[in-house]
């Protein structure tokens, strides 16, 4: 039966005994969350853990959005992600696919043990999308008590961004006008303004992807240097924490809709 106590506050797993953790598992619809970013380049003015701060950051947005309400907990961010088009900028820590997968998968299973209804993969970084369907995938198929979910965080600006840009198509794509008004919003000390220098996504197949929201089914390798002289792609001068702080906040509205969904469907 699940536990009539109250919910604790506190959404990080890190936070917590190992006792809080087992009995927030046990409760009835309760959500996992694991967010999953990189260490990688992202140009000369935004910091290499970019994807792992924002991605952190919405997670635990969502997560403070429900909190009293569902039964959750979010994992530390897993940090390294799959990022061998960055290593040529330097500054990149980038695992193998197979072993990435191999380590989410670990953390998700024995994380899993302590009886939670769902788990919620939250990826940071675009280099991790197939990884992210890999990840739902397997990890489902090992853990049949509880439904796996995944998204990449950016991709809920979709039914908004429009209305927030400024630039144009192409002035997204890395290190460009959204991650740097987030990091603007969040984090502005670690923005380096005089720094900030991208140029716009230029990709010849009009089927591949055109911008951070923007693109259609083809994929396509390239290495980083082949877009951008400096490892930015995008407009960051149209970047500011006045629209970082309305990007943060819609998406956080998104998450929460979200975790809300997933916790209903898997209440009894």
């Amino acid at each position: 039966m699940p536990s009539e106590a109250p919910i604790p506050s506190s959404h990080s797993w890190g936070d917590r005994t190992y006792t809080d953790i087992a009995a927030t598992g046990e409760r009835d619809g309760s959500i996992l969350v694991l967010p999953i970013g990189s260490i990688e380049q992202h140009g000369p003015h935004l910091p290499v853990a970019t994807d792992t701060i924002l991605v952190d950051a919405i997670t635990s947005l969502g997560a403070e959005r429900v909190e009293g309400d569902v039964p959750i907990l979010t994992l530390p961010p897993f940090w390294s992600g799959y990022s061998p088009h960055h290593l040529e900028f330097g500054g990149t820590v980038s695992l193998e696919f197979d072993h990435l997968l191999a380590v989410i998968e670990d953390i998700a299973d024995t994380a899993l043990e302590n009886g939670f209804d769902a788990l919620i993969l939250v990826n940071g970084h675009g280099g991790n999308k197939a990884l992210l369907s890999a990840a739902v995938s397997t990890i489902g198929v090992e853990n049949d008590d509880a439904e796996v979910l995944g998204l990449t965080y950016f991709e809920l600006a979709a039914s908004f961004i429009d209305e927030v840009r400024d630039t144009k198509i192409g002035g997204m794509a890395h290190a460009g006008e959204f991650e740097t008004s987030l990091l603007l919003y969040l984090r502005d000390d670690l923005v380096d303004t005089d720094a900030m220098d991208g140029m716009y996504l230029e990709e010849p197949y009009d089927l591949a992807l055109s911008d951070l929201h923007e693109g259609g089914p083809l994929a396509v390798y390239r290495g980083f240097e082949e877009y951008s002289a400096n490892g930015a792609i995008g407009d960051p001068s149209q970047a500011s924490a006045t629209k970082g702080k309305q990007i943060y906040e819609l998406l956080g509205d998104e998450l929460e809709s979200l975790i809300r969904e997933v916790h209903e469907r898997n209440s009894s």
